[in-house]
């Protein structure tokens, strides 16, 4: 399918108390058509625990295309104080993957997070039903767990913790993943899935089906990526590169026609 131009997106944050019922509803309704065993009621059950949400629009028309809930974590580990902001759902309509308004929009809340406390560790928190989440994480932070390469083994304390705190119920430490049962929401099977030949290529889809094997019947990953200096100030020139070898690659197809 070809992608919509992602310059035709922008996306803000919105506070819990100005999501209002209508826009509830349409988010309900792009969430519904991805995933299986989805019901509005526990939807929004869900959402009046979070802080927030991203809202990603069409500029043209102002309708909402996707979104991805946040909510805020004050944490302590071993006498370690760090707050966490944890990424709970989130989809965008699929001629619109690619897309980077998101996490452009995600990156400016982090820094004002940061800036709030500049002296507090400030760490990234996310459950990963398929690999497209992972590799969000994965291919943007410099610090950050579970590693491919088994780097950062340190950050597995913060993941039981906040898994510990938010899921009590589903998490199994010794695995590290979530599990909450055969009934529990997941990708319908003809998003996201995982060929033979993405596994060879690519070693970090290959890793999260390592870590998440029953990926596929809902189970969770936790991630966690830790936000420093070091990515704020190289993230805005990773985005740069990776936008113009895009245009690069959209002018030579557009030369070869």
């Amino acid at each position: 399918m070809q992608r919509e131009k992602t310059e035709t997106l922008k996306a803000r944050y919105l506070p819990l108390s100005k999501v209002s019922v209508p826009l509830m509803r349409r988010m309900y309704e792009i969430y519904s058509g991805y995933y299986e065993n989805v019901s509005l009621e526990v939807f929004c059950t869900d959402m009046v625990e979070k802080s927030g949400v991203i809202l990603v629009m069409e500029k043209a028309t102002k309708r909402v295309v996707g979104f991805s809930t946040m909510k805020t974590l004050d944490m302590n580990v071993g006498g370690r104080r760090a707050k966490g902001v944890f990424s709970g759902d989130t989809i965008i309509e699929e001629k619109y993957w690619g897309s980077r308004a998101l996490q452009v929009t995600f990156f400016f809340r982090m820094i004002r997070e940061k800036l709030r406390h500049p002296f507090r560790p400030l760490f990234w928190l996310l459950i990963s039903k398929g690999y497209k989440t992972y590799l969000l994480m994965a291919n943007n932070f410099h610090t950050y767990y579970p590693h491919p390469d088994g780097k950062n083994p340190e950050l597995a304390r913060l993941v039981d913790y906040y898994c510990g705190r938010l899921f009590s119920d589903a998490y199994c430490e010794e695995n590290k993943l979530l599990d909450f049962g055969e009934g529990y929401t997941h990708l319908k099977s003809n998003v996201a899935g995982i060929t033979a030949e993405m596994r060879q290529k690519n070693e970090k889809i290959q890793f999260f089906e390592t870590c998440n094997p029953t990926w596929n019947r809902g189970t969770e990953l936790p991630c966690i990526g830790e936000i420093n200096l070091s990515l704020l100030v190289s993230y805005p020139f990773s985005l740069w590169r990776k936008q113009r070898r895009k245009t690069k690659t959209q002018i030579a197809a557009v030369a070869c026609e």
